[in-house]
């Protein structure tokens, strides 16, 4: 897969070919339907019109193939994201609109709300036992952010690793609580709140 360095950015990551993008799309068309556990590698090629050997030959299984779907769907949000963001002065704001932004594009996303409709439990060691390889990429990406906003007067000074993991932390609480959200409060207003409590986190005056 070709290597894509993100504007900005010391992250290379990996962007999917056509075919693994055709695959990826056919994979969350399937998921859409009838959910991750009830899709099999077979539906996928079914769909994307293509053998299974040239699905394997992308995606050796099927634990592979709903890591590279996530972390697709996580880079272009961020991606987006981040353009969103661009056009703020300081690394700071920056960051807080990115981080922000981030979260409603996936919330919007229909794979994400999907997923923790009907197969919750897939998500919940991202929650509570490791960070994924889509939350690293963000990680990393925070942490580029923290260290601009150091260099132009804007961000405390505090550990970057630390404060990097509390912010993707709260982000992805807030993206696996979107059900919740929905049902007890304006989704809205509660973004609003993010954006206040990361802006205050981190300010050099507080």
């Amino acid at each position: 897969m070709p290597s894509q360095r993100h504007k900005g950015s010391a992250v290379a990551t990996s962007s999917p070919s056509p075919t693994e993008d055709a695959l990826l799309d056919a994979a969350s068309e399937c998921v859409l339907a009838v959910g991750v556990r009830r899709t099999t590698m077979s539906d996928v090629a079914r769909r994307a019109g293509v053998s299974r050997m040239t699905l394997y030959r992308c995606f050796p299984d099927a634990a592979t193939l709903w890591s590279s779907l996530l972390t697709r769907e996580v880079e272009t949000a961020t991606e987006r994201a981040e353009q969103r963001a661009s056009d703020h002065v300081t690394a700071r704001e920056r960051l807080v609109e990115a981080v922000v932004r981030t979260v409603e594009e996936l919330t919007r996303n229909p794979l994400l709300p999907r997923i923790l409709e009907v197969d919750p439990e897939l998500l919940l060691p991202y929650v509570t036992d490791r960070f994924g390889e889509s939350q690293r990429f963000v990680l990393a990406r925070t942490e580029q952010y923290l260290a601009e906003g150091r260099r132009d007067g804007s961000i405390r000074i505090g550990d970057p690793t630390a404060m990097a993991y509390w912010m993707v932390a709260i982000a992805t609480s807030y993206v696996t609580s979107i059900r919740i959200i929905e049902q007890e409060a304006d989704p809205t207003s509660v973004l609003g709140e993010l954006r206040v409590l990361l802006d205050a986190y981190l300010r050099t005056d507080w």
